[in-house]
């Protein structure tokens, strides 16, 4: 009774959390605005304000709870995965290859949209999971696999491809600060296209990682016990692999590279609710996109005018107190 208690004073405390940072979000910014102006927009249609409400505040306020969320849940998932708190969605290569794959598009000045994203985008999102592929394939030996030989060739193709990155910002194009400033993350470019592109792949993850929980709970006791419980250990380790993988270089794709989301946050919501990853799944999610919001927020406002990095805020915030979680843990 009190763990369901405990579990919905969370979801109640992170629902005003994201309606508060909804709020100031679309009251902060380089053009000052009142609550008053806010509440003509949406309640008597006044457009004098239409392009900075929703075209800009809105957009990228929802694009940082989707990217929060699903680097949450990626990072849940992969937690599992490993049977290791100290795994994240980056852990796997995607980071480093995505990071490849804009490093080189902005290198060779190719500059298209499509849907909405970046050329740099499509690039990130393309060799993120290219890179993971490849790392899956690489880790199966005469057809079978193991879940340390994923970590290990993820690590060792992360740093050829971070290896890579380095050596094509050292030729040093004259897109360096722009390559800089992507690897570093930022949601300066959110449009809507970005939203509803992301949305349906975020809400697919989600309830395809729901409907596989159980699986999930079943995986931590490991292999063989799953697979004596009736769980296809091989389909559901593959599905949540692609889920964890899809998530995590789409957030990347049109944020850079936002670090510690998905390593501080579902280790946080375990210790407040529990392992059980019908829970976990969740209320990672909602507590990954209500950080992001506010991270997003500070990175807008903190040195006003000038815009910092997102990334620079999760790292800020997430390493002292991920630091702060394992010595309670100790």
């Amino acid at each position: 009774m009190r763990a369901s208690i405990q579990r919905r004073l969370l979801f109640a405390v992170l629902c005003l959390l994201l309606a508060a940072g909804f709020l100031t979000s679309l009251l902060a910014g380089p053009v000052e605005t009142s609550v008053k102006d806010l509440w003509n927009f949406l309640f008597h249609h006044d457009t004098a304000f239409t392009t900075i409400f929703r075209d800009l505040r809105l957009v990228r306020a929802l694009l940082a709870f989707l990217v929060g969320a699903s680097l949450a849940l990626s990072g849940a998932i992969l937690q599992g995965y490993f049977e290791n708190p100290m795994a994240d969605p980056f852990v796997v290569g995607v980071s480093s290859g995505a990071s490849l794959g804009a490093v080189l598009c902005i290198s060779l000045g190719i500059n298209v949209s499509f849907f909405g994203f970046s050329s740099q985008s499509l690039a990130a999102f393309i060799s993120g999971f290219a890179i993971v592929s490849l790392v899956y394939l690489l880790s199966q030996k005469k057809g079978v696999f193991k879940v340390e030989t994923l970590l290990l060739t993820g690590i060792a193709a992360g740093a050829l491809a971070s290896a890579f990155t380095s050596f094509l910002l050292f030729l040093g194009t004259d897109s360096f600060t722009q390559a800089v400033f992507w690897l570093l993350g930022s949601l300066e470019m959110a449009d809507w296209n970005q939203v509803w592109t992301i949305a349906p792949y975020f809400l697919l993850g989600l309830g395809a990682a729901q409907w596989l929980a159980k699986d999930m709970n079943l995986l931590v006791l490991g292999d063989e016990v799953a697979q004596s419980l009736g769980c296809a250990v091989v389909r559901v380790r593959r599905i949540f692999l692609f889920l964890a993988t899809l998530l995590a270089a789409l957030s990347v794709s049109v944020s850079g590279i936002v670090g510690f989301v998905g390593l501080v946050v579902p280790h946080w919501v375990r210790l407040l609710i529990g392992p059980d990853h019908r829970r976990l799944f969740p209320f990672s999610a909602l507590a990954g996109g209500t950080f992001l919001v506010f991270a997003d927020l500070l990175a807008r406002t903190l040195i006003f005018p000038t815009e910092l990095p997102i990334g620079i805020i999760t790292a800020a915030v997430g390493a002292p107190f991920f630091i702060f979680l394992l010595n309670k843990r100790k």
